[in-house]
This record gives C-alpha cells, structure tokens and sequence, in this order.
C-alpha cells in the first residue's frame, strides 16, 4: 500500500471513544463557561499583593485541555481540530439559547422567587456580548496554540516524555486562553479592570497546576486510548491552520 493510500485509510478510520472524548470536551467547555459566568470565587490570601480570586469556571475548564492534549496526542492535530471548531460552535448555540431565555417574559411567580435581575446577574453573561466573544476568542486562541505546541513537540520528542508536551502545551495554550478571556470581558465591562491582573495570574496558576497534577491521569488515558484504538498519530506533514475542519 502506498504512503497516499495509508494516509486516505487512516484518515477514514473508526474510532471507539473519539466520539465520547468529543462529547465530554463538549460538555465541560460548555458547563465551565457557564460557571465563569455564575460566580467569582474568593480563595482567602493574597500573593504578591494581589488577591487570589478566579472565575468558578476555572475550577472545571482545565478538563478540556487535558482532552485536548488526549486528542492530539492519540488522534492528531487534523482530528483535535475538528472537536475544537465543534466546540466553539457548541459554545456559540449555547449562547444564544441563554439569550433568547433572557428576552423571554418571565412568570409571573417566577418573577417573585427569583427575577429577570437575577437572572441577569448570574446566566446574563453567557447571553451578552463581552462575556461571550470573551470566551469563544480565548477559547480558540488557547486550544488551537495548546494543540500545535503538543503536535510539534511529538515531533521533536519523537513520542518521548510526554509529560513535557502535556504541561508545556498547557502552559503555553493556558496564558494565550487565559489573557484574551480576561482582557476581552474586562474591555467589555465584564469584569472590572482593578480584577484583571488577579483574574489573569490566579485563572493560569490554577489552570496549569491543576494540569500538572493530572499529569498521571492523562498518562493512564492517553496509554489506554493508544492500546485500545491502536492509533499513536504523528503530525508529520500535517496541515496546521487552523481554518478548516
């Protein structure tokens, strides 16, 4: 068989549990944005001066860096790229589905327990500009630089240390995500800009560690993936833009 022929075949594969990684990316994503919208967490100490104090979805949207390191580690770039825009557009719907609940008229018993206000103040953001374009942007900066840094480092490594692709890339997509975020919802009156350098430094100190302390968990995933679906891809001649799916 031909190298072309081996590439068309291996493109066309079936896979067991890249729809259920897809599916639990998916979720995360969403659930973790709709979190960071909800509440602001205070963790009680400062560093440096500067208040520990992070969006609560912060505490889940790291899950999905370590899917995205299993999905360029196990499948490639070309396919993590594809579960990134499906994503991005999950994100988007979900978006817009809090919108058009927010300029629903509320009933009237429901007005009373709870309120358009409230409702405003604590899902209003995955439905308003700022918090959503926040999101999508630093998102897709992140996952896309977490994946190609991955990818790359494969290469080099030739497979070896994964360790240093899985913290590496998530150091790299991790400040990308999490420096547009912050900076795109605090220039759209999200968050107040006396926050932006708290909400920065806490949101990639805990994004990263977190990630380094799943290190063993991604090694179990991405060993038992590799096993299972018989795939180890590298992204040798690959196509890294990240403007197709």
């Amino acid at each position: 068989m031909t190298t072309s022929s081996m590439r068309e075949n291996n493109n066309h594969r079936n896979y067991r549990y890249l729809d259920l990684i897809t599916a639990l990316f998916v979720t995360v994503l969403v659930v973790s944005n709709i979190a960071s919208s909800a509440k602001i967490v205070d963790w009680g100490f400062s560093v440096l001066g500067v208040r520990m104090a992070f969006d609560a979805g912060t505490l889940l949207f790291p899950v999905s860096y370590i899917f995205g390191d299993i999905l360029t580690e196990v499948y490639g770039y070309k396919r993590s790229r594809r579960v990134i825009w499906t994503g991005f557009f999950c994100l988007g719907l979900s978006a817009v589905v809090f919108w058009i609940v927010r300029i629903l008229p509320g009933e009237a018993t429901w007005q009373q327990y709870a309120g358009q206000n409230a409702y405003n103040a604590i899902l209003g953001g995955m439905s308003s500009g700022g918090i959503v374009l926040a999101s999508l942007l630093g998102y897709w900066t992140g996952e896309f630089s977490n994946s190609f840094t991955l990818a790359k480092m494969k290469i080099l490594t030739q497979g070896r240390w994964l360790w240093t692709r899985t913290i590496s890339s998530t150091l790299v997509g991790e400040l990308v995500d999490s420096f547009i975020f912050i900076l795109v919802a605090s220039l759209f009156s999200v968050f107040p800009w006396s926050l932006f350098i708290t909400l920065v430094m806490t949101n990639y100190i805990f994004k990263c560690s977190i990630e380094a302390l799943m290190t063993p968990i991604t090694y179990l995933a991405v060993n038992g993936l590799k096993h299972r679906e018989h795939e180890d891809y590298y992204d040798r001649g690959t196509n890294f833009t990240p403007f197709q799916i």
